[in-house]
């Protein structure tokens, strides 16, 4: 199984220098490589293949010499990615499930990261040394596991530097074994709701950091183009961004792990997401709470550990009375459930979260059959 390692890394300026050359470098191939690609399709109406454009690198490094600093598997990761990026353009554009977006060419600081693979690299306790850049300093906040494939060179927006290792042989790790099954109903004014009525506040961290945001963002717009103010103050907003990510990135974490750990089938709405965010009267809420983003980390971490996440359909999950079956119609605006059939009283999503649990038993009982 492969896992990715990611660790904060502290450079000097020299290496730092080098790493921006680099950067620098890889994007301007990608963009040579894209205009190549469009070129020929517009010429002959054909595409060049990943392989051909590979094999051409030798011929870019003997006209422009400046690519010579580049590790020869750095460039070649450029192509490769250019390829992913068409790949996946393509897959769009045959499922028509969502907007194609044709690759696009990379502007200045908008290629922030390089990769090497078999080589070009060594380790040396908590140092990493890069052949042509520098040496690397990692903050191991955990051990590195398995075999590693690839070591990824990033840059964030907010100045940092963070080094991602992309292992092979990771071993797993044992939880301990459950047999309980769940049902989780997410929401605005709480994250989530579970069927045993266990609640979670939502933190709403863009709200909390929205004002100061907007005052860097402000201050940001009244900067000249170009300057180094504007430079600084354009690094504050990224670290505003960044910090809302991480925070929200974290109790998504801990959510899911705890899910993950307590239960070996777990039930939840497949929502479509894309179509509520154009609510703007909730949009902003609904992003915030980032319910997607919890789902993808219930989705894989419950593969990693042989759990099962099933994924029902919403409909009336709120409407029906978890208690007798009948269709009891409430507003978004009640959030008691009353039952005028059986006298059931209960939390709005707290009933949506049985409901959905038992939706997800009985299709899970067919699928058996």
């Amino acid at each position: 199984m492969r896992k990715t390692f990611q660790y904060r890394a502290k450079i000097n300026k020299q290496t730092e220098a080098k790493c921006n050359q680099w950067l620098e470098l890889c994007r301007i191939l990608y963009n040579l490589a894209l205009e190549q690609r469009i070129n020929i399709w517009q010429q002959h109406g054909k595409s060049i293949s990943c392989i051909t454009q590979k094999n051409q690198l030798p011929e870019l490094k003997a006209e422009f010499p400046e690519f010579k600093i580049v590790g020869s598997q750095v460039l070649q990761d450029v192509i490769e990615r250019l390829n992913r990026a068409f790949d996946a353009f393509f897959r769009r554009l045959k499922d028509k499930a969502e907007k194609a977006g044709f690759p696009r060419f990379r502007g200045k600081d908008r290629y922030d990261s390089f990769t090497l693979k078999q080589c070009g690299y060594k380790i040396e306790g908590r140092y990493l040394y890069i052949s042509g850049v520098g040496k690397f300093k990692l903050f191991l906040s955990r051990p590195i596991e398995g075999d590693i494939k690839t070591v990824t060179i990033r840059h964030t927006s907010s100045g940092k530097w963070f080094v991602c290792f992309s292992c092979d042989n990771v071993p797993t790790k044992e939880i301990p074994e459950a047999i309980a099954e769940i049902g989780i109903d997410v929401g605005i004014r709480v994250f989530l709701v579970d069927s045993t009525g266990r609640s979670v506040d939502n933190p709403k961290f863009f709200r909390q950091s929205e004002r100061i945001l907007r005052k860097r963002q402000r201050a940001l717009a009244r900067k000249m183009r170009s300057s180094e103010r504007r430079a600084k103050a354009k690094i504050l907003v990224a670290k505003a961004h960044e910090k809302i990510s991480n925070q929200r990135k974290d109790f998504l974490h801990k959510i899911a792990n705890f899910y993950v750990t307590g239960y070996q089938i777990i039930h939840i709405e497949a929502l479509n997401i894309k179509g509520m965010i154009k609510n703007r009267h909730l949009s902003k809420s609904i992003a915030d709470a980032s319910w997607n983003k919890f789902f993808e980390f219930l989705s894989y971490k419950a593969e990693e550990a042989g759990r099962k996440v099933i994924k029902v359909n919403p409909r009336n999950t709120s409407q029906i009375c978890s208690g007798c079956g009948e269709k009891v119609k409430k507003s978004l605006s009640v959030r008691i459930h009353t039952c005028p059939f059986c006298g059931l009283v209960l939390d709005r999503d707290h009933n949506a979260a049985i409901n959905i649990k038992a939706v997800g038993q009985t299709a899970q009982a067919l699928s058996a059959q």
